[in-house]
């Protein structure tokens, strides 16, 4: 589940001017109700979000990460474009596909792709780190199924993912941005689930977890207001048997630490 860049120095001008810069050099328009800030890294590669989810951090690569990341991502590893991705042909088959947005250290996302070898997974990730970590886990688990995307997801949803493409889209424990100021910075919001909504199949899931109890209600009334989307259960949901356990959850759980699941499906028609 990635997360903020910091505000680009220089004021409103600044600002102003490179959401000038960003429309007119790609021609892409902004998410409904985010501003530009400018660029974030060198490559230019977050230039149309300014209100993010993640904060970018160099974080510690271990030689074995960055020796599996220089080995596994030229091969399951997709370039951000802001073109439809043919998925069919990133994965080589017809075949339900699951996205998964922040993925952290990759664990989870590796086992769910284990279990389920009928379903294509598309990991996004911006931390460095983790995407080593997971080429690891792939290499080891000889995950055919399973792809890495480094950029922002919402970017990558918008862009690269067609509508009503997806048959699921996990979100789990995503930063909760806990001091009211920065609510602004949480990823669920309503543009963003209207886009989830989007590019969910009829029938499709939309499946998030969190582990800070005022996130989880602000989670479930944001979901709940999404027209195209319906509560699987009345309120939370129990746990799906396709999320395992993360050593982190099992032990908050044994320390009385609540942990909240939220299934919303894409209506039909």
């Amino acid at each position: 589940m990635s997360e903020i860049g910091k505000g680009a120095a220089g004021g409103v001008a600044a600002v102003d001017a490179a959401l000038q810069e960003s429309v007119t050099r790609t021609g892409i328009e902004p998410v409904a109700g985010v501003e530009i800030i400018g660029r974030d890294s060198p490559e230019h590669r977050f230039s149309s979000r300014s209100i993010r989810s993640f904060v970018l951090r160099q974080g510690r690569m271990s030689e074995a990460q960055q020796r599996y990341l220089d080995d596994m991502l030229p091969k399951v590893g997709i370039d951000y474009r802001a073109a439809p991705l043919d998925l069919d042909q990133a994965f080589g088959r017809q075949a339900p596909r699951i996205l998964e947005i922040g993925f952290g250290m990759g664990e989870t996302t590796a086992k769910i792709a284990a279990a389920m070898p009928d379903h294509d997974f598309l990991g996004i990730e911006v931390h460095t780190p983790g995407v080593g970590a997971l080429c690891k886990l792939i290499a080891e688990g000889d995950l055919s199924n399973l792809r890495i995307v480094q950029h922002d997801a919402v970017e990558v949803m918008r862009d690269m993912i067609a509508d009503g493409a997806l048959a699921g889209v996990h979100l789990f424990f995503p930063d909760p941005w806990r001091k009211k100021r920065h609510f602004k910075r949480r990823i669920v919001q309503p543009d963003f689930v209207a886009l989830v909504a989007r590019k969910l199949a009829p029938g499709g899931y939309f499946h998030c977890a969190t582990d800070w109890e005022d996130y989880a209600h602000w989670m479930l009334e944001i979901l709940s207001a999404e027209p195209q989307l319906q509560n699987t259960a009345d309120g939370f949901a129990p746990r799906p048997e396709h999320r395992p356990l993360t050593k982190f959850e099992n032990r908050g759980l044994k320390l009385g630490h609540g942990v909240w699941d939220l299934v919303f499906r894409r209506r039909a028609g």
